[in-house]
């Protein structure tokens, strides 16, 4: 039996670092619903600056961001074109529906990233018979396409045929952090590419709670207003910002920690007879199938191992590296996955 307890079934089951908890402590707090929270505008103008935007609003998730800035940027009875794997089609409750009053025109991108080509494609006629095409949404890096990166390139020309065709591109940047490392690529770069970008805090990064919208000054007073609607209007909530703020400070760079663990694991897969379709590995995300002749086996021995991960279907297998997860841990995972015969 194990007695190191590995769990990666995703970034969001770290906890607070003895460092963090003592930034939180020490953070000013106010009432933020009144904009007293020093902290809170700390972070939201820490990010806003990242990313050479105007404005920011901090919210308890990436949900909530996701799901305002739909509701911002579109109109009841408007459609949108984001990749049948994205995180607010698949995993946001039915939000763009009962939120927005929006359709969604769903394309089927290389392992979650659309290209260009298929917003040509997917884009409207300026007809009453059809929904009004209003925004694009992207997701980098992308969960279900087991963490893969968009090229700046592509998301280049994306934004400017949106820009030149008066579309909104927004960015689901859950994980924007991972593919800023991966990429070696610029956050103000990104910021000059989306119209609205949302940042989240509790997945690599190593905070317990947030995420935040960021934007120009009208989309974001705006937000607010939805915020509030949607029941994020949050009080002394600079202790949790502050450990956002901890975390964009200190914990950015060791993503490629994570994402190298990852690559370790990818390569010791690829040797193992029971397992299949292991999806291209760029960041902290690892996504593969177990033969069904397996299966069984599998479980059985990362149960009696004590080691949790994540089962998107019968036989596909999610791990997710992360701050919590060490070379020790690292190295029995390994073995286990190993002794499997």
């Amino acid at each position: 039996m194990n007695n190191l307890k590995i769990d990666l079934r995703s970034d969001t089951v770290t906890i607070p670092t003895k460092y963090m908890l003592e930034y939180m402590f020490s953070a000013k707090v106010g009432d933020d619903v009144w904009e007293e929270d020093e902290t809170v505008k700390d972070l939201e103008c820490y990010l806003a600056h990242l990313f050479n935007k105007e404005s920011a609003l901090f919210c308890p998730s990436g949900t909530m961001t996701n799901q305002i800035a739909i509701r911002v940027h579109t109109k009841m009875g408007d459609e949108l074109i984001c990749d049948r794997l994205s995180h607010i089609y698949n995993y946001e409750g039915g939000g763009i529906a009962s939120n927005s009053g929006v359709s969604v025109r769903l394309v089927n991108g290389d392992f979650g990233r659309i290209s260009l080509n298929q917003i040509k494609h997917n884009v409207n006629p300026d007809d009453v018979h059809f929904p009004r095409t209003s925004l694009v949404c992207l997701e980098n890096t992308v969960n279900k396409g087991g963490g893969v990166c968009y090229d700046y390139s592509s998301m280049l020309e994306i934004s400017d045929f949106c820009k030149k065709n008066k579309l909104i591109l927004h960015l689901d940047g859950a994980r924007i952090f991972n593919a800023l490392v991966a990429k070696s690529q610029s956050s103000v770069d990104y910021g000059k590419l989306f119209d609205s970008i949302s940042v989240c805090l509790s997945k690599g990064l190593g905070a317990p709670i947030g995420s935040v919208l960021i934007g120009d000054s009208k989309f974001i007073k705006e937000a607010k207003r939805v915020r509030k609607s949607f029941g994020g209007g949050m009080r002394q909530v600079g202790y949790l910002a502050a450990a956002g703020k901890y975390a964009l400070e200190n914990h950015i760079n060791r993503l490629s920690e994570d994402h190298h663990r990852a690559q370790l694991i990818a390569g010791t897969l690829k040797k193992l007879h029971y397992v299949e379709n292991l999806r291209p590995v760029e960041t902290n995300i690892i996504l593969f199938d177990v033969k069904h002749s397996s299966i069984n086996s599998f479980k059985k021995l990362l149960d009696s191992q004590s080691i949790k991960v994540s089962f998107m279907g019968d036989r596909t297998v999610r791990f997710v590296t992360h701050l919590g997860f060490c070379d020790n841990q690292l190295e029995v995972l390994l073995t286990t996955l190993l002794s499997l015969r």
